[in-house]
């Protein structure tokens, strides 16, 4: 039986589902999606094949928290989204077993719609995994578990599912990411002390801004998709491929490591490690490089911080303007790119991608997030420029190819949108009168 104390306990998913559990009317709408249960299934898989390697393996599925109701029945507070789409995942595999929440009147619309549509594609998972059905049930009672948190008030239930989910920070992705990546390095305990210690002596934030800043927005502009927030939802992408799979852009990626690309695939496990450790090596070059090398010595100054520029030669220039500080990390991240791929500082490409960063800063009275996502992907129509710049550096074979964009400068106008770019329009006609 739960114990009724408010200390975690663990019991198998076929024992939690077996309970007398409901939905209560407070809870919000099913929303799980196909990707998740698709995700489910292959976690489920891949616990399964761990166990076979080691003995008394066991795999959490997740947390929930119950309120047992003056019914008896054990309402779910936190957890319904894992909880239903496993009873469905069971019911589709045909548990013997009762799978008490799926007797739940779901009146809800988007509920309704999500269910059947994970239903259907758990269904169509189930063709092309005959073979593994017994494999997953048996599963469910002997290698997947749950954490159960049990309460004996509804107001205590409100406050440790508040406690648990809203403490005012998001879980963090690359946090998550870090977990996923030491769990593909189980069978080398050794290198993951070592790989935990150097992940560690790193500084949080700077991880977490290399992902939001430079990494994420740059493989999304490169494939001509908008940068969304890097959240725990695009994980995804930086999950890695396993070093076993039989795919060939999975050999290829795995023979060319340690040589990483930003917007190239990697192998799970110890290789992510090190493809962040490598970017966050390449970046802090990158910005000490702008500080020093011939390449940047002409627009160094504007991008160094304000008591260190020619306040006369850049006078009405708000370095500290939001409008600008998007130019200025646009601009790295094109830097960013163009290094990642050829390894130089050509000159000639830097002063070009510093002229197409910071052009949109001059086409532009207001400059917000929306117009860097369009411009980066060469779909703004109120700019001077319309490059998809990412996607010409990543499909570009020679640095030449990106030396030989055309930039145009030129505004009707004649001068900048808001006159008070208009002394950083002049400064970035200077720049361009060298290299056309």
């Amino acid at each position: 039986m739960f114990k009724d104390d408010l200390q975690p306990h663990i019991v198998s998913v076929k024992e939690l589902l077996s309970r007398n559990i409901t939905i209560p009317d407070y809870q919000r709408p099913y929303k799980w999606t196909r990707r998740n249960v698709i995700e489910l299934l292959d976690d489920i898989q891949k616990a399964i094949a761990d166990s076979q390697k080691k003995n008394n393996f066991k795999y959490r599925v997740g947390t929930v928290i119950l309120f047992k109701n003056t019914e008896g029945q054990y309402e779910v507070v936190d957890g319904q989204q894992r909880l239903i789409t496993l009873s469905l995942i069971c019911y589709a595999l045909q548990c013997t077993s009762p799978l008490t929440l799926l007797s739940v009147n779901f009146d809800n619309k988007e509920t309704q719609k999500n269910i059947q549509e994970n239903y259907a594609a758990i269904n169509e998972w189930k063709k092309y995994h005959k073979g593994d059905w017994d494999s997953v049930l048996e599963a469910m009672e002997s290698i997947l578990e749950i954490v159960v948190i049990e309460v004996s008030n509804i107001s205590e239930a409100f406050q440790l599912f508040d406690s648990q989910n809203h403490r005012g920070k998001a879980l963090d992705p690359h946090a998550l990411l870090k977990a996923y990546h030491l769990r593909e390095m189980q069978d080398s305990p050794y290198e993951m002390i070592l790989t935990v210690n150097k992940w560690e002596s790193r500084e949080p934030k700077s991880i977490k801004d290399l992902f939001d800043l430079y990494l994420y927005p740059i493989w999304k502009w490169s494939k001509l998709f908008n940068a969304v927030p890097f959240t725990t939802k695009e994980i995804d992408v930086y999950k890695g491929i396993s070093e076993n799979s039989s795919y060939s852009y999975a050999k290829r990626a795995c023979k060319a490591a340690p040589c990483f690309q930003a917007t190239e695939p990697f192998a799970a496990g110890k290789d992510f490690f090190d493809f962040v450790d490598h970017y966050l090596n390449l970046l802090e070059s990158i910005k000490n490089e702008i500080q020093t090398n011939e390449a940047f010595e002409k627009i160094a100054p504007l991008l160094k911080e304000r008591e260190k520029y020619d306040a006369k030669k850049f006078k009405g220039i708000d370095l500290t303007s939001a409008g600008f500080c998007y130019a200025k990390n646009l601009f790295y991240c094109a830097v960013f790119c163009y290094y990642d791929r050829f390894h130089n500082f050509n000159k000639m490409v830097i002063d070009k991608l510093f002229v197409w960063a910071f052009m949109l800063r001059v086409d532009m009275e207001t400059l917000g997030e929306d117009s860097i996502n369009l411009y980066a992907i060469g779909k703004s129509v109120r700019t001077t420029n319309v490059i998809p710049m990412f996607f010409n550096i990543v499909c570009a074979r020679r640095e030449q190819d990106v030396a030989n964009i055309s930039i145009d400068t030129k505004r009707d106008s004649g001068s900048a949108a808001a006159a008070k770019w208009n002394p950083l329009y002049q400064y970035i006609k200077e720049i361009c009168g060298e290299i056309v």
